[in-house]
């Protein structure tokens, strides 16, 4: 047992031995392996402490961030850096950044910097405080340390767009009102700025400066504008250059950041001969709903005057003949709002003022003067004088022998037997004008142009007609107020069709089948005719679908013994007498009326 325990020691004193050596080993590699820092928090200072870059040096540095390094055991090269910017006192919670690598500085132009203060709301050419910061880390955004913080006073400069026109004069006319005239275009505004930047032309009378400026808008990074004549002219007339005349328009570009700082560009002066545009009018009323006409009190459906466009009272005077409902009141507008109105008594028309009205339902001819600001309610008719027609040239045997029909607003028809090669008109009053262009003159109609062409007031006689003696249905249509016209055609047949007709050889709806009625003079035709009970018929001027037709205007069944209105432009159809029977049917194309007895 002795032995034994000599040999146990032995070998514990051998082990520990080794187990000595091995730790002493350890400890000398300890020794020799490197140590790995984290890095230290960096340095940043600024070049300046104040900068204000001017748009002549926008493009050179203005001023520059340099730190010390943070001693990160890696590759410095590696190593990234976030400057940092914001206004002063906002902790950085809006902050603006600029990455680097590997470098130990980094520089801002002046656009540079005034992109970053546009984006912080700075205002222009004010001095103002940002804080500024970097991170440090590796590459990977591990190990982050953050610099002091420094202060620079900043101010922002204006860097507005350059504006040019394609055209420095320009000459207008209403003719060619919606043709282009002119092209406005513009740089940029605020270079290296990230945010969207608005864009409005402005224009102001030259020499103005600009206090009053009227706003054409562009919008948002849009960097040009073209203009129609017209749209040339509205500036022209909104700077003080009257109508026909010659002068210099200035315009200039605003620019907005979305942050609201504003910059204006170089003016550019286009001299412009403007022209006299058209003022529309209307005539909105209590009258409208259930006429056709539109809306009650409704300007932007309401019926538009005529404008007469005789020297003198071009955009002065206007007119239009209508269907007014007993007690109709109605006002008058310039467009279609009620931004310029006028009301008034005693053909004195006010800003504003009373509501026109009529006592009794009828057809009138309603005339304004918005100069003179008079006005003038009266029958609205149209009929045929001249040697041509019978009512020879005293137009006090015009009405009502040779009367035309009222078939709607702005629009007549009438018949009349016209001889041949001598001249006529057609005129709306029983005397002629008196050549004072007031608002209850007599206007008188014609044109040496055929059928279809432009009307004149007072102007020259209608073509002569040559083959005589004709019957001719004559139209003057005033529906578009910007062409008056007249048409005619020969009236030498009326037929009574539909499938009302109780008569051997009258096939339904058929116009070579139909019978003729019989005219009697002055717009007249009749027939007299075995008719079934409740059904339908209707006029036409011809034996074929494509002539001139009247229809119902009136709606509803056809009381024996009753006028009903006719429309030739559409409409339902009448309706025969409850009870068959033989009946004379009377159509009146002069009082636009039919009427079965």
């Amino acid at each position: 047992m002795k032995h034994l325990s000599k040999i146990i020691l032995a070998a514990v004193a051998v082990t520990g031995f080794f187990t000595a050596c091995n730790k002493i080993d350890n400890l000398k590699k300890a020794e020799a392996l490197p140590v790995y820092q984290l890095g230290v928090s960096p340095v940043l200072t600024s070049s300046t402490a104040a900068v204000a870059p001017a748009l002549a040096d926008s493009n050179k540095a203005a001023v520059t961030f340099s730190w010390s390094n943070p001693k990160y055991s890696v590759d410095s090269a590696t190593t990234k850096y976030i400057l940092e910017i914001d206004s002063t006192g906002k902790n950085f919670a809006n902050e603006n950044t600029k990455t680097v690598i590997g470098v130990l500085n980094t520089a801002l132009t002046g656009r540079d910097l005034n992109g970053i203060l546009l984006n912080l709301g700075f205002k222009l050419n004010v001095a103002q405080s940002i804080d500024v910061r970097l991170i440090s880390s590796y590459s990977n955004n591990n190990e982050r340390y953050m610099s002091n913080v420094v202060k620079v006073s900043v101010t922002p400069f204006a860097d507005p767009s350059v504006l040019t026109s394609t055209n420095s004069t320009v000459t207008l006319s209403l003719a060619n009102a919606a043709l282009a005239s002119n092209t406005f275009n513009w740089t940029s505004s605020f270079k290296g700025y990230g945010g969207i930047v608005s864009y409005t032309l402005q224009y102001d009378s030259a020499g103005k400066n600009f206090v009053a400026p009227l706003d054409i808008a562009a919008g948002p990074s849009i960097l040009t504008k073209g203009l129609t004549q017209g749209e040339m002219n509205s500036t022209a007339l909104t700077s003080g250059i009257p109508g026909g005349n010659t002068g210099t328009v200035e315009y200039r570009i605003k620019a907005v950041t979305a942050l609201g700082a504003i910059v204006y560009s170089n003016v550019v002066n286009v001299s412009i001969k403007s022209y006299l545009p058209i003022l529309r009018m209307y005539l909105p009323g209590g009258y409208q709903s259930g006429t056709g006409n539109g809306n009650d009190w409704d300007p932007p459906t309401a019926p538009e005057f005529i404008r007469d466009l005789r020297p003198g009272v071009f955009n002065d005077m206007y007119y239009m003949y209508i269907y007014l409902p007993a007690n109709a009141e109605f006002k008058v507008t310039v467009g279609r709002t009620w931004d310029v109105n006028y009301g008034g008594t005693a053909g004195n028309l006010s800003s504003g003022g009373a509501n026109l009205t009529v006592p009794t339902a009828g057809f009138y001819r309603i005339t304004v003067n918005r100069t003179t600001l008079k006005y003038d309610i009266r029958a609205g008719r149209m009929g045929f004088v001249g040697g041509a027609t019978g009512a020879g040239w005293n137009p006090p045997n015009v009405f009502p022998t040779y009367a035309m029909g009222n078939a709607g607003t702005n629009l007549f028809v009438g018949i009349n037997t016209f001889v041949a090669n001598q001249g006529w008109k057609l005129i709306d009053n029983n005397a002629w004008d008196n050549g004072s262009k007031a608002v209850d003159e007599t206007r008188s109609y014609g044109t040496a142009g055929g059928d279809g062409s432009t009307l004149e007031v007072n102007g020259s006689n209608f073509a002569d007609i040559t083959n005589s003696p004709v019957r001719n249905r004559i139209i003057w249509d005033g529906r578009d107020v910007n062409n008056v016209k007249y048409f005619t055609s020969p009236a030498a047949e009326m037929r009574l069709v539909g499938d009302g007709m109780n008569q051997a050889g009258v096939n339904d709806w058929d116009p070579p089948s139909s019978p003729q009625m019989t005219y009697s003079g002055n717009g007249v035709w009749t027939i007299t005719i075995a008719l079934k009970a409740n059904k339908s018929i209707k006029f036409l001027a011809g034996n074929n679908w494509g002539a001139f037709d009247y229809e119902d205007n009136s709606g509803g069944s056809q009381a024996v013994g009753v006028n009903k209105g006719i429309r030739w432009e559409g409409g339902g159809d009448f309706k025969t007498p409850a009870t068959a029977g033989t009946y004379t049917v009377t159509l009146n194309e002069n009082t636009q009326t039919m009427r079965i007895n």
